[in-house]
């Protein structure tokens, strides 16, 4: 007769926090200035402003931009500010930069507003693999953010976690 086969992980007390879950909706758009600019390079202040209002900022509804430049132009502030400014009413975030940089802040946001008071002094695995575009600093920001409060903290999976961090006793 055959011993039951027993389910360690299903039964400890691990609990595994998966970033991927606190992944916001809203479509991820990369905002290039460039074609704005005269021959890709010079800011001409009048007709940067008028490509700006007479743009339809209504089409990111809900959605997160990283506005950008492609080309080698100097951009002054001002020039991302406007498009920020335009685009306000209608998106849930803008930032200057790539959409790693887009994605960072977003998650510094949900990390920042993340009630963690349930995993005190709790066994911790942060969930590594992810299908969604969940970046690098999110994981430190995650841990950085647990730290003071659990017991220990892991990284990977229940199965093959890598310990990162024990509190003493």
């Amino acid at each position: 007769m055959a011993d039951e086969i027993i389910n360690r992980v299903a039964n400890s007390k691990l609990i595994t926090v998966n970033l991927e879950d606190y992944y916001p909706k809203g479509e991820r758009v990369l905002f290039d200035i460039k074609d704005w600019l005269f021959e890709g390079f010079v800011l001409r202040e009048k007709d940067f402003r008028n490509q700006v209002s007479e743009f339809d900022w209504s089409q990111y509804q809900d959605s997160f931009v990283a506005l950008t430049c492609s080309s080698d132009a100097i951009i002054p502030g001002w020039a991302y500010m406007l498009i920020s400014i335009q685009l306000q009413p209608f998106v849930k975030k803008t930032v200057i930069g790539n959409l790693v940089t887009l994605e960072t802040s977003i998650y510094q946001d949900v990390i920042n507003n993340l009630n963690i008071s349930e995993f005190a002094g709790k066994l911790i695995i942060i969930k590594g693999c992810s299908k969604k575009p969940v970046p690098e600093n999110a994981y430190v920001m995650l841990a950085n953010k647990l730290q003071p409060l659990v017991k220990s903290i892991m990284y990977g999976e229940a199965c093959s976690s890598v310990p990162l961090y024990k509190k003493n006793k």
